[in-house]
């Protein structure tokens, strides 16, 4: 099993063929030297929007790096430009993962100290980084965390739901059916929810998650800390009648919805409906197990009635 070189400090290192006063940063109109990077994986958090967010461990980070994997590097040479880093970006997205993981866990076997960033926020939230993460680890290679920013925090705090537990979705399937299908499964989990949603489709996703989990408080939050930032706060059913009648926003979309109210069990008339209902789409056993989640009876139960419903027929 391949084992990562002793930590040496950047200066020292030949694999870095830029001279000395390149491999630093700009912050404040200084240029900075960066520290000793430990050979790895370093997963670094990036500013989902505004600049100044960035911190001081990710753009040591980068700039000591001799290699930074990113999504798209466009996106990212605007933040390394920015603060004057001239290390080397390298495209690693879903349509090359599978290409490119061999090739730097190679770099990682030469004790190499890589750097890996998402377009915006933290990497693995909603990407395919965790498969590299996974893979170096199995290889004995050293991996950590340079924490910063995330839309799904940011959102959360700012929607003013409860905060103590939350369940992160991310995003919903794009077709109505399996949409409306995950929502349902989503019905009974005692959390605020928050989701990751485009422009094109929020509205469609809002109008769902209004029929699927009722009259819940929500938030929709948009190109968070940008210029246009915008924070829209009701309920379900009002944030998707406002939808309905406006023009697919742009930017990045984060839905934060409450957890679910102290309801009262579901009446037996309703819980036969949904079972009828399930029985026509599914098998015995997924409609019980669909109906369980949706309805929060226990699945003894709801078996127990869908056998008598199937005796009166």
């Amino acid at each position: 099993m391949p084992r990562p070189a002793s930590p040496r400090p950047a200066s020292e290192d030949p694999s870095d063929r830029r001279p000395p006063e390149a491999r630093g940063y700009v912050l404040a109109g200084s240029r900075v030297s960066p520290g000793a990077l430990a050979p790895g994986l370093h997963v670094v958090a990036t500013p989902i929007g505004a600049l100044a967010d960035i911190t001081i461990r990710a753009l040591e980070t980068l700039a000591a790096a001799d290699l930074v994997l990113c999504e798209d590097t466009r996106v990212t040479r605007k933040l390394t430009s920015h603060y004057g880093i001239s290390t080397q970006l390298q495209p690693y997205h879903e349509h090359n993962a599978a290409e490119m993981r061999p090739r730097v866990l190679a770099r990682l076997a030469e004790g190499e100290r890589i750097a890996l960033v998402s377009d915006a926020g933290t990497p693995l939230i909603s990407d395919p980084g965790y498969k590299l993460v996974r893979d170096a680890i199995v290889g004995g290679f050293h991996v950590v965390a340079a924490p910063g920013a995330s839309a799904a925090l940011t959102a959360l705090v700012v929607a003013g739901l409860p905060t103590d537990r939350f369940f992160f979705e991310g995003f919903l399937p794009p077709k109505q059916g399996a949409r409306q299908a995950r929502i349902a499964e989503l019905v009974r989990i005692p959390a605020t929810l928050v989701f990751y949603e485009t422009g094109p489709r929020v509205a469609a996703a809002m109008a769902d998650l209004a029929d699927g989990l009722g009259p819940r408080e929500a938030a929709l939050a948009r190109e968070l800390t940008k210029r246009f930032e915008e924070v829209r706060r009701g309920t379900l059913a009002e944030l998707a009648a406002q939808l309905a009648e406006e023009p697919a926003p742009k930017g990045e979309i984060v839905l934060v919805v409450g957890p679910p109210g102290e309801e009262a069990a579901p009446q037996a008339q309703d819980l036969d409906a949904a079972l009828v209902s399930a029985l026509k789409r599914v098998s015995l056993k997924d409609a019980v197990a669909e109906v369980s989640a949706a309805t929060g009876v226990k699945r003894r139960e709801v078996y127990a009635r869908a056998l008598d419903l199937a005796k009166s027929d």
